[in-house]
């Protein structure tokens, strides 16, 4: 299995997140969207970024559980009901991920969304990965 990030010079440079990532060979994992749950199912954190670290880490304890790596995500959407409050934390949110998932970015999209499932989720990640 290979996983080759693609950033073209004719795009913008991209920070925290690749343009494309082309992978071969191995099995694909679909993660279910993940916020900021507990064992308990209740929502934790009462901030964006709170909730942003919560809500990666389940994601990536999915992703361990099928056999993968943070290093493995190929796409990775991420769904906030404040895209400018997301904005605004991007440095932070940008710390968050590098200490929970490295520095080897998936393709991303962050989506505005008027609410998630939960009313006190404030974000919410979704993705896939592709394994050897």
């Amino acid at each position: 299995m290979s996983v080759e990030r693609v950033n073209p010079a004719q795009l913008s440079p991209p920070t925290g997140f690749s343009h494309a990532v082309v992978a071969t060979g191995g099995r694909v994992v679909f993660l279910a969207g993940q916020t900021a749950l507990d064992a308990d199912g209740k929502v934790v954190g009462e901030t964006l970024v709170e909730q942003f670290e919560r809500a990666l880490g389940n994601l990536l304890t999915a992703l361990e559980a099928a056999g993968g790596t943070p290093a493995d995500l190929a796409r990775v959407t991420v769904y906030a009901t404040d895209v400018a409050d997301y904005r605004a934390h991007v440095p932070r949110l940008g710390q968050v991920w590098r200490r929970l998932a490295g520095r080897d970015y998936p393709a991303m999209a962050v989506v505005g969304v008027v609410r998630l499932w939960d009313e006190r989720a404030l974000v919410e990640l979704d993705g896939f990965a592709v394994l050897p």
